[in-house]
């Protein structure tokens, strides 16, 4: 069955698709599809003897989204094989029974982790020190790129460094969050937002936003993380991402259940877990700083669109130089998307 919805490339007289088109219409990447022909989940109509190229029958679309989809569940690739040759309602239930495993075995996890932190708590020692405070230096980029609107929002203040990333129906919702958050903390900012994220069907929000932020007191930093902005640190020129971008691709990254090259072309590779929303549980992290420390904020739009980001936020410059250099490169990606990041420089 093809997918009259969408528009299919034929690229050759028989009416088969190149396997870039291929990957294109199907939200998988070339690398995926070999991987996936050398396991049988999705063989190409056609190989040329001589050169290996492979084509593809528009009509095995909906086959790779489904293998797409369901490698964006976590779902094995040998158990992908076996529901691809059920009937549909068949599948149905191996889906379903899938599911149910692995939230009894997230469930279980759950404990081990209460457990676990419990344990950590209680091992805490008190420590009263007097810390330092900090001279930082700032740098900013704040770009629509391609897109109608510009929803992306920063803010940039003594003590306070945040980004949020907004979609749907409101421009202002990034903004009058990060305006809330600085000076009601995140219960301010979800109060701010929730008329606003409330007022459609039940989970089913026609606008929404991230949020980001690094409260800097003395040398510490307490750091405030929902949705897939990021936080970055360069100490002594090395770069470490401190954040985890709250999405389903990202997740199943991290746990070896997608590739990068998968996640890569997913058509659903932006998919928040985690949004600005009423009862959301926030990643809280605190860091020690030191003198000579560069803290880097960046929306999706900076990150999703650089391949590395490394030489550019470890650049031996100002802040602003910085800042501008990253969104140059995202310029050069085609900025797709808003675009914004925020550099500061600790001494």
């Amino acid at each position: 069955m093809t997918d009259t919805g969408r528009m299919v490339t034929m690229t050759a007289t028989d009416g088969l698709m190149t396997i870039g088109d291929f990957a294109r219409e199907s939200g998988l990447t070339p690398k995926a599809l070999r991987l996936y022909d050398d396991l049988g989940l999705v063989r190409p109509a056609d190989v040329d003897v001589s050169s290996g190229y492979r084509r593809y029958d528009p009509a095995q679309l909906d086959r790779a989204r489904m293998v797409a989809l369901l490698r964006l569940l976590g779902m094995p690739l040998a158990r992908i094989k076996n529901v691809l040759d059920l009937s549909p309602a068949q599948a149905a239930q191996e889906v379903e029974a899938y599911w149910a495993q692995v939230e009894a075995d997230t469930g279980a996890r759950r404990n081990l982790v209460a457990t676990l932190v419990q344990q950590l708590r209680n091992e805490v020692p008190t420590v009263t020190t007097t810390t330092p405070t900090l001279h930082a230096e700032y740098g900013s980029s704040h770009r629509q790129g391609n897109r109608q609107t510009q929803q992306d929002a920063l803010l940039v203040m003594p003590g306070l460094l945040a980004v949020a990333d907004g979609s749907g129906d409101s421009d202002e919702l990034a903004r009058a969050a990060l305006s809330a958050f600085a000076k009601a903390g995140l219960a301010g900012a979800i109060a701010e937002i929730a008329p606003e994220v409330s007022a459609a069907l039940p989970n089913q929000p026609t606008s929404g936003t991230t949020l980001t932020a690094v409260t800097i007191t003395g040398s510490t930093a307490q750091i405030t993380h929902i949705g897939d902005a990021r936080v970055w640190l360069v100490r002594h020129g090395e770069l470490r991402q401190l954040t985890h971008d709250h999405t389903i691709v990202a997740a199943l990254i991290e746990t070896g259940q997608l590739t990068n090259e998968e996640a890569r072309a997913h058509a659903h590779r932006n998919l928040l877990n985690r949004a600005l929303t009423p009862g959301v549980v926030a990643d809280e992290a605190t860091l020690d700083l030191r003198p000579g420390d560069r803290l880097v904020l960046t929306t999706d739009g900076v990150h999703s669109h650089v391949d590395d980001l490394g030489p550019l936020l470890t650049l031996d410059a100002s802040p602003q130089d910085v800042a501008d250099a990253a969104a140059a490169a995202v310029a050069d990606a085609g900025e797709p998307d808003n675009h914004t990041i925020i550099v500061a420089d600790l001494s």
